[in-house]
């Protein structure tokens, strides 16, 4: 590893709060020419050109033709009705993708009137000074002005080897969205917004388009199957009527129209928008950030949860708890003092560590170091590097070198793992093996554990390799990084819900196995270490990883691996990093988890979600909420068919059957105004089921469309449309008016679609019993839906139009029949589906391993 200069500690100030915002209100937030909000124009063209829409105008024209204004009025009007839902459901989808775009947007470490404070990326401003470490995204053009970094420029010029930046106008130029892969320095803004090299090259650079999701796409084909059947069905129905019947051919033609509009489940694209992006908003109030709104499809599917335990399951405060020198040991709960043989070993642990460092380990040995050693010679604030040795794969230690007081004479401090420490000093087996088992007793203890080494070096050339210096052995520092209070109920949650967590970490073996005992995450004592996963092939990894729930002294290459293969073998993984280095594994994980506190903006952007507090049960709770938005979506798809097939039986067979016309274009509009609010908002708005996170992970490939969901609800629909049917023929047959008749099985229809929601809102509870609280929109749907048939029969207008009339006390009884007998249906499809349920049994947490 070739040796780099550190950065100097110097002492900036920054602007100060009152100047940058001056600065911000001159200049404007620094933001990227990127894509706008849909206008309402656009909005109401989208509407316009829907197939529904375009027939409802044609139908409203076909009114007119035939002198129906009344009828044409009702239609054109309904247009506007609907454009202006269609309005309310885009602004509330837009808004909530707003929140997370604001969630999402970079973020800047700044300095502020001499303190570092984080700020949004938007209100960085000319002047500001950016402090940068490995993995940050630079938040505006900027001029190095102090330490030593490489930047990945590849979005600028293609080229993706990383550009060395030092000090000064030529060579500290860094552009804004460009990546910090190595170093940590101090840049000053030059350009923020329009006015960066990014800004200058267009707006097809920040415009993003969110990708469809698999829900979408898939819907799509079965949309297009069902519309060209509808348009099939409708032009034969057209047909038939015209010739066998002797209508009109403007009136035929109106009664297909109607047809299609029955046939066509225009709801399903509403549905997968509204719920996806308002299930991403929902998610975000549980501290999970959803960067790409797909992910939540993914999230009820998960089977393993491949989590780091710093900062994840654990705390991430770390604190030296205690010293190793030579056996002798020191704790540091309920010390007053540090004795005299600990000095040197913090004191070179210190050296080995930058002074303003970034790293939690390596603040809390910044901590330790200042609390015990304040005041005394071996604390060396005034002393800078010369050169360093970063951690690599290679060698899991670093190496600081200072000029000492003699000529050519220089100072080691190293600290890393202790086995690569251990090796650097080239100490003999029976030392190496005392250190290694006092290592092995400090990491039971939950301790995660480094080595300190010190040394001596003349001359004026580094060597390439730390190896080729000498080092004297000095001793271990314990840290301790307690395990989050909710950890433990969390996991326990995860397992109830079949979700098997692998714990990945760098820490030592016996450090994963504490923390693990402590968390309940495994009762499995074996351990795989990253050397023994270099060791095994794919089929015999896949094999151990069966059997072992902890993987410890991983590298990220390893991590990508393991993801790789637990996806080839079945499992549906959720993973999550934060290091520049887990961005592979984030990407090809099903669902990519990055820390927002942590994390570096490389791993946050190659994520789908981002964890805004670190964690471990946030993630439990977005798994719980995708869940939730997954049955909501597949509870709202199977009410859709279920109401679609008596809305296509109505206004197809009573024509057959040579009886009087039930359902109209006007009927069906109206119907249309009840039927898309219960989806998008009744549904949405549906409370977790109390079996959401006691049972098995859905199949990935699993899909509200699929013929097990959505054919029970077409059963539901055709048993519901034959007792209308039957119905309205039996009232025909007594003698009844047509309007009459039409009066009873409107009302019927209408009733029964609220009948439809409670059936598939819960499907497992009888029809009538006592509904689960908790849906506020259930009763406002309710009194809707009767409001809608008191104005549908009392307004003379709207009564006309539609052909209905005042309901006599017998149309009253065969509604009250029809309804009766579509309970008793329902309950029977319910108990139906009980007995197959038990016959298959339940899927169990051992099947989905």
């Amino acid at each position: 590893m070739t040796p780099t200069r550190p950065p100097r500690n110097v002492n900036l100030q920054g602007l100060s709060a009152a100047e940058a915002q001056a600065r911000l209100q001159r200049d404007g937030p620094n933001l990227l020419p990127g894509s706008t909000p849909r206008s309402l124009l656009a909005i109401v063209i989208g509407v316009l050109i829907e197939p529904m829409f375009l027939m409802l105008l044609v139908a409203g024209s076909i009114y007119l033709a035939l002198g129906d204004r009344a009828e044409a009025m009702f239609l054109l009007s309904a247009v506007f009705l609907v454009i202006g839902i269609t309005l309310a459901q885009e602004r509330k989808t837009q808004r909530a993708l707003e929140s997370l775009r604001d969630l999402s947007a970079p973020r800047a470490l700044v300095l502020r009137d001499g303190e570092e404070i984080r700020i949004p990326g938007r209100e960085v401003v000319v002047g500001d000074l950016l402090v940068l470490h490995e993995g940050d995204r630079v938040a505006a053009d900027a001029v190095l002005r102090d330490g030593q970094l490489d930047a990945n420029e590849s979005l600028l010029t293609g080229e993706a080897v990383p550009v060395a930046k030092l000090p000064g106008e030529k060579t500290g130029a860094l552009f804004a969205s460009t990546l910090v892969t190595r170093g940590v320095g101090v840049a000053e803004v030059i350009a923020s917004g329009a006015s960066t090299a990014v800004g200058k090259i267009g707006e097809a650079l920040a415009a993003t388009r969110e990708p469809d999701s698999g829900l979408q796409k898939a819907s799509r084909g079965l949309i297009l199957n069902l519309s060209l059947a509808g348009l099939a069905i409708a032009a034969v129905y057209v047909l038939l009527n015209w010739l066998w019947d002797d209508h009109g051919l403007l009136e035929s033609f109106l009664s297909g129209i109607a047809l299609t509009m029955a046939i066509l489940p225009e709801e399903i694209p509403v549905i997968l928008t509204v719920f996806l992006a308002l299930g991403a908003w929902r998610i975000s109030q549980r501290k999970v950030l959803t960067r790409r709104v797909p992910a939540v499809e993914a999230l009820g599917a998960i089977s393993v949860l491949a989590v780091d335990k710093t900062g994840t399951l654990t705390q991430n405060r770390m604190q030296i708890a205690e010293l190793d020198v030579e056996g002798a040991s020191f704790r540091d709960a309920g010390a007053s003092d540090l004795p005299e043989s600990f000095h040197e070993l913090v004191e070179f642990a210190m050296l080995a560590t930058p002074l303003d460092p970034f790293d939690p380990m390596e603040k809390a040995i910044q901590a330790f170091g200042l609390r015990w050693l304040q005041g005394t010679e071996h604390v060396h604030a005034e002393w800078s590097p010369e050169f360093e040795y970063a951690l690599s794969p290679q060698i899991l230690a670093m190496t600081r070198v200072f000029r000492a007081d003699a000529p050519d004479q220089h100072l080691l401090a190293t600290k890393g793992a202790p086995e690569a420490v251990i090796d650097l000093c080239h100490l003999d087996s029976d030392n190496a093996r005392a250190i290694l088992d006092r290592v092995e007793a400090m990491a039971k203890r939950g301790l995660r554990v480094l080595g300190v080494a010190r040394g001596r070096w003349k001359g004026d050339t580094p060597p390439r390799n730390q190896h080729d210096f000498s080092y004297q052995f000095l001793g271990l520092l314990g840290f301790i990084d307690p395990p989050r209070a909710d950890a433990a109920a969390a996991i326990a949650e995860c397992r109830g819900a079949g979700i098997r967590i692998l714990m990945l970490t760098g820490d030592h073996p016996a450090t994963a196995r504490a923390i693990a005992r402590q968390v309940g995450l495994s009762e499995r004592p074996e351990v795989i270490t990253g050397t023994e996963i270099e060791a095994l092939d794919d089929a015999a990894l896949s094999d151990r990883l069966r059997h072992v729930d902890l993987c410890a002294r991983l590298q990220p290459i390893q991590k990508l691996r393991l993801v790789e293969l637990l996806r080839k073998n079945g499992d549906v993984v959720a993973m999550t990093g934060d290091g520049v280095n887990d961005a592979p594994a984030l990407k090809a994980a099903d669902v990519g988890i990055a820390m927002g506190e942590r994390g570096t903006d490389v791993a946050r952007e190659a994520a789908a979600l981002v964890l805004l507090d670190d964690s471990f049960a946030s993630i439990v709770a977005a798994i719980r909420q995708g869940r939730r938005i997954y049955d909501n979506i597949t509870k709202a798809t199977r009410f859709v068919f279920a109401v679609h097939v008596p809305i296509i039986a109505l206004a197809l067979v009573p024509t057959l059957l040579h009886w009087p016309a039930l359902l109209m274009p006007v009927h069906i509009v109206l119907l249309e105004l009840l039927i898309d609010p219960a989806c998008s908002i009744v549904f949405e708005a549906e409370p977790e089921a109390a079996d959401t996170m006691t049972r098995p992970p859905r199949k990935l490939d699993d899909s509200p469309f699929a013929l097990r969901h959505i054919g029970p609800a077409i059963l539901q629909g055709m048993g519901f449309a034959v007792l209308i049917l039957v119905g309205f023929g039996a009232m025909l047959h007594i003698g009844m008016l047509a309007t009459q008749a039409r009066t009873g099985v409107f009302i019927a229809l209408v009733t029964g679609l609220f009948l439809l929601i409670l059936a598939n809102r819960q499907p497992s509870t009888a029809l009538l019993a006592r509904q689960r609280p908790g849906n506020r929109w259930l009763p406002r749907m309710f009194f809707g839906m009767v409001g809608v048939l008191v104005l549908a029969i009392a307004v003379p207008f709207l009564s006309r139009i539609m052909q209905l009339s005042v309901p006599t006390a017998a149309t009253l009884g065969f509604v009250l029949a029809m309804l009766g007998l579509t309970v008793a249906w329902l309950e029977s499809m319910r108990w139906i589906g009980r007995i197959a349920s038990r016959r298959k049994g339940p899927a169990t947490v051992m099947e989905i391993r």
